[in-house]
């Protein structure tokens, strides 16, 4: 089996448009949450959700290219140019075709297809629509362009499991890496689904946090009064390269994927199993395949949304797993901070994974106040402030409606 490492990570995130700024806002312990702009949500039960900020996407893309784009792409796309440059990968001494995109994205283009809708049922009535709706709007198109302006040729498709789409994407990268099937593959995910239909559709399911009088506040994993994930925006790519590829060529590596799993609750259709069966089954998959012991593992970055359900299931799960390991771990999720970047979420979360091995330091938990009594106070959940610690290995957890269930561990790079 071939060995796959990171040579390139690029973020947009709502605490931070780069890895920089994303890293600072890790550490500080910076919430993303504030109240919507992007259209009148003021008729909706939850009134605010986690935008990325201050990015003015025309001047990043250009006018032209940008109007061809829904927004999930167009934060793709921003995320990959800031990877790729970091990767210093020269296209013109590279085989390209042995260097693919595979890419995740849970619903796509949103924005797109409600603006059209909108247009035609509000308007004339005449059904005249953009001829770039269909490519705006389907989930694909975000590999489809990053191939497109870097020419890679090889493997080329979207990974489509709800949140653990882009955490799909990434292990199914790795695996055809590990094949000896490519060289480089470009992963991630994008996501940009804060929009009227994605808020009435989860206000509607009881799904989304609904404390208006404190946005900041609102994504609160195991804390006792959580209410409800923070829907958030935003993209997240690695580039993911088979190590000799990566020494010839000299490049700078951040870590290695060591292991993986997948696996299926087979359970219910939002709901997680009580027991977290599913989250148990896979993380012990990643384990294997990574032959790695629980007590190898520093860290957890959890899946973490701030569900009543969900969050407690998988603390189960992990005292399952890592029975008294559990007690030696950091655990944490960055959802309190970014929201949930749906589909996005495996992205960005495994770029905080890497950040932590890079920097010897664990993202916190922010927004506790008040400890659950069904959530074990002995585990260290790394409540409201970073942490610091030597960080060797990292899992992290990504679970999907429909009962998906992916888990990925990175590791320190040694040679």
């Amino acid at each position: 089996m071939k060995r796959v490492v990171i040579t390139g990570i690029g973020a947009v995130t709502p605490i931070g448009n780069d890895i920089n700024t994303y890293l600072e806002g890790l550490t500080t312990a910076t919430s993303g949450a504030a109240d919507i702009t992007l259209f009148d949500a003021s008729l909706f039960k939850t009134k605010f959700a986690c935008e990325v900020k201050n990015l003015d996407i025309t001047e990043r893309l250009g006018r032209k290219e940008a109007r061809k784009m829904d927004r999930f792409a167009q934060l793709a796309m921003i995320a990959t140019e800031e990877a790729m440059t970091d990767s210093g990968i020269d296209l013109e001494q590279i085989n390209l075709e042995r260097a693919g995109v595979i890419w995740g994205a849970g619903i796509g283009g949103l924005i797109t297809l409600e603006k059209e809708i909108e247009d035609h049922t509000l308007g004339s009535g005449t059904p005249r629509y953009n001829p770039f709706m269909i490519p705006k709007m389907i989930i694909d198109i975000s590999s489809g362009l990053i191939s497109i302006k870097y020419g890679f040729k090889g493997i080329n498709y979207s990974t489509v499991s709800a949140c653990a789409s882009a955490s799909h994407a990434l292990i199914n990268a790795c695996d055809y890496i590990r094949l000896g099937k490519a060289d480089i593959i470009i992963s991630g995910g994008s996501e940009a689904a804060i929009a009227k239909p994605a808020m009435g559709g989860f206000n509607s399911m009881k799904a989304l946090s609904e404390r208006n009088d404190a946005p900041q506040l609102a994504s609160r994993p195991f804390d006792a009064e959580r209410d409800g994930f923070v829907l958030g925006e935003g993209a997240g790519t690695l580039v993911l390269e088979e190590l000799e590829h990566a020494q010839k060529r000299g490049a700078k590596i951040y870590g290695e994927v060591v292991g993986s799993g997948m696996t299926a609750d087979a359970h219910h259709i939002t709901a997680p199993h009580p027991e977290g069966l599913g989250a148990i089954n896979v993380m012990k998959l990643a384990l294997s395949d990574a032959k790695m012991n629980p007590d190898d593992i520093d860290y957890v970055n959890v899946h973490g949304t701030s569900t009543p359900l969900g969050d407690k299931a998988e603390i189960k799960a992990i005292l399952n797993v890592f029975g008294q390991s559990a007690y030696k771990l950091n655990i944490s999720s960055t959802k309190s901070m970014t929201g949930h970047l749906l589909g996005a979420a495996g992205a960005i979360e495994s770029i905080a994974c890497i950040l932590a091995i890079n920097h010897n330091i664990i993202p916190p938990t922010i927004n506790h106040f008040t400890d659950d009594p069904e959530i074990d106070a002995k585990l260290n959940l790394t409540f409201n402030k970073v942490q610091e610690r030597k960080v060797n290995a990292v899992l992290n957890n990504t679970f999907g409606f429909g009962g998906h269930n992916s888990s990925i561990i990175f590791k320190r790079f040694e040679a």
